[in-house]
C-alpha cells in the first residue's frame, strides 16, 4: 500500500533566519510574488506622489510619462535582484556577499538596514498623521486630544507591524494576499468618490517643466518606488523553487509592484493638479490631506484601510531589516531582530510626529541621501547576477575563506567612489533638513546648480557607473569564482 507524503504545515512563527532555505521548503511559485509587492504598493499613499511630482514644476503629461517609466523600470530592477533569491535561497544581503565578500558586504548591509528602517518608519508616521486628521474630521477629538491620539495610534500601528514581521514569511504572504483584495477594492471606491474633485481644465493648463525638472521627478519616482525596495527583493523570492523561470520572477515582481502605483500616481496627479491647497497639504500629511476629499460617512473605513495598506508595506521593510541585522553578525533569533527594529521604528515615529515641522522634507532628504549608495550597490549586484551562470556556492556565502573571499575591494571601492560622486550631484537643500545640506558639492564645478541641482543626477550616476564597473571590472573574477 502506497503511503502518500504530505509537506508539513509551516510553523506559526518562522524560524528561518539568514541560513539557506531547505529544499523541502522551496515551494513558492513565481506568481506568488505578485501578492506581497501589490499589497505593499496599493496604498493610497501612492496618490501623494502626484503632489510630489508636480512640485518639480512639470506638466501632467510629463509627470505621467515619468511615473510610468520610473515605476516600471525600478521594479524591474527589483525583479533582477529577486533572481538571486531563487538561485541562492538566502536573504538579499547574504547573497550580496558574492559581489562584496563576506565581510565587505557589511558596508552595503549597514546602508540597507538604515534604508529599511527609514522606509518602515516613514510609513508608520504617515499612518499616525492620517489617524489624527481623520478623527478631527469626524469630530471625535479636538486640538487637546492630538497628543493622546498620536501616542495610541503609534502604539497600535507599531504593534501590528511588529507582530506580523515576528511571525514571519508564511504569515506575511497570507496577510498580503488578503490585504490585496481588501485594499484594492476600497481604493476603487476612493477613486469613484473623489472623481468629482478633478478639474480637468486646471490640470491640463499646467505648463511644461524643463528637461532637468523632469529628470528630477523621474529620480524621485525611482527612489520612492522600486529602488526603495530593491535591497530586500531577494528576501521574498528565496522560497522559490530552483527550477522557477528567471523571466517569470522578474515579470511578477514588476507587475505586482507596478500596476497599483501607476494608477494611483496618475489619479494623484489629477487631484493635486486640480487643487493647489490639496497639493500643499499633502506635504504635511499625505493620507490625511486626501481624506478631506471624502464624505464623512466613509472616513472611518478609509482610515482603517489606509492604515492597513501602510502596515502592509512597513511589514515587508521590518521583516527584511531584521534579516539584514542578522547578516551584519548580530547573533539573535530572527523574531528578536524584528522586535528590535520595531522598537527603533516606534522611537523614530515619535520623534517625527511630535517634534518635526514637516513630513515631506525629511522624507525627501532620506530618499536622496540613502538613494545614492543604494543605487551604487544595486548596480554592482545586478551586474554580478547577470554575469553569473551557476547557482551560488552556499557554504562560501558564510565563509570568509571561501571562493567569494572576505572583501571584494573592487565592489567596496566602487561603492565608496560612486557614492562620493553621486552625493556631489544631488542637492538636498530642504528647509526642514538644514543638517543635510552638504551635498551637491560638484554642481558648481559644472555650473549645473541652477538648472540641474534638483534633478538629483547623482542617483543615476551611481547606478550606471557601478553597473559598468561591475560588468566589465569583475567579469574575470566572477568567471574564476564559478570555475573554482
Amino acid at each position: 500500500m502506497a503511503v502518500e507524503s504530505t509537506a508539513a504545515a509551516p510553523a506559526l512563527i518562522e524560524r528561518n533566519g539568514i541560513e539557506i532555505i531547505p529544499e523541502s521548503e522551496r515551494t513558492a511559485r513565481p506568481r506568488d510574488l505578485f501578492w506581497p509587492w501589490f499589497a505593499a504598493n496599493v496604498s493610497v499613499f501612492g496618490m501623494s506622489y502626484g503632489s510630489f511630482l508636480l512640485g518639480f514644476g512639470i506638466s501632467l503629461w510629463q509627470a505621467t510619462v515619468v511615473s510610468i517609466i520610473g515605476i516600471v523600470v525600478s521594479f524591474a530592477l527589483c525583479g533582477l535582484i529577486a533572481i538571486a533569491g531563487k538561485r541562492g535561497s538566502a536573504p538579499t544581503m547574504v547573497l550580496s556577499r558574492a559581489a562584496f565578500g563576506v565581510q565587505g558586504q557589511k558596508l552595503p548591509g549597514i546602508v540597507s538596514w538604515l534604508t529599511s528602517i527609514g522606509w518602515e518608519t516613514s510609513l508608520t508616521i504617515t499612518a499616525v498623521l492620517a489617524t489624527t486628521t481623520v478623527l478631527h474630521a469626524l469630530g471625535w477629538v479636538g486640538e487637546g486630544g492630538d497628543v493622546v491620539v498620536n501616542i495610541v495610534a503609534t502604539a497600535l500601528v507599531a504593534a501590528l507591524i511588529v507582530a506580523a514581521s515576528v511571525l514571519g514569511y508564511h504569515t506575511i504572504m497570507k496577510l498580503q494576499s488578503v490585504l490585496t483584495w481588501l485594499t484594492g477594492a476600497f481604493t476603487i471606491v476612493f477613486l469613484i468618490l473623489t472623481f468629482q474633485s478633478i478639474h480637468w481644465d486646471t490640470v491640463f493648463a499646467r505648463p511644461d517643466g524643463t528637461f532637468a525638472q523632469t529628470i528630477g521627478a523621474l529620480v524621485m519616482v525611482m527612489t520612492g518606488f522600486g529602488l526603495g525596495w530593491i535591497n530586500i527583493a531577494a528576501d521574498w523570492s528565496r522560497y522559490q523553487k530552483r527550477s522557477a523561470s528567471d523571466g517569470q520572477i522578474v515579470a511578477w515582481n514588476t507587475i505586482g509592484g507596478s500596476v497599483a502605483p501607476i494608477i494611483l500616481v496618475f489619479f494623484g496627479l489629477l487631484l493635486a493638479g486640480s487643487d493647489q491647497k490639496l497639493m500643499d497639504a499633502v506635504g504635511g500629511d499625505p493620507i490625511g490631506a486626501l481624506a478631506t476629499l471624502l464624505p464623512t460617512w466613509i472616513l472611518l473605513p478609509f482610515l482603517i484601510v489606509a492604515i492597513l495598506t501602510l502596515v502592509s508595506g512597513a511589514v515587508l521593510g521590518i521583516y527584511s531589516s531584521g534579516l539584514t541585522l542578522l547578516s551584519l553578525g548580530i547573533r539573535i533569533p530572527r523574531p528578536a531582530a524584528a522586535a528590535i527594529d520595531g522598537v527603533i521604528l516606534t522611537a523614530g515615529t515619535i520623534v517625527v510626529v511630535f517634534f518635526a515641522t514637516s513630513f515631506i522634507g525629511p522624507f525627501q532628504s532620506f530618499l536622496i541621501t540613502l538613494g545614492v549608495p543604494m543605487a551604487s550597490w544595486a548596480g554592482l549586484l545586478i551586474a554580478d547576477i547577470l554575469r553569473r551562470k551557476k547557482d551560488y556556492d552556499e557554504e562560501a556565502l558564510f565563509d570568509a575563506t571561501g571562493r567569494y573571499g572576505s572583501v571584494d575591494w573592487i565592489s567596496v571601492g566602487t561603492m565608496i567612489v560612486a557614492t562620493v560622486i553621486g552625493w556631489g550631484f544631488v542637492m538636498n537643500q530642504i528647509p526642514d533638513t538644514p543638517w543635510n545640506n552638504w551635498q551637491g558639492y560638484f554642481l558648481d564645478l559644472f555650473g549645473w546648480r541652477d538648472d540641474w541641482g534638483y534633478a538629483n543626477l547623482g542617483v543615476l550616476f551611481a547606478l550606471v557607473l557601478s553597473f559598468l564597473v561591475g560588468w566589465f571590472g569583475r567579469a574575470g573574477r566572477i568567471r574564476r569564482q564559478e570555475q573554482g
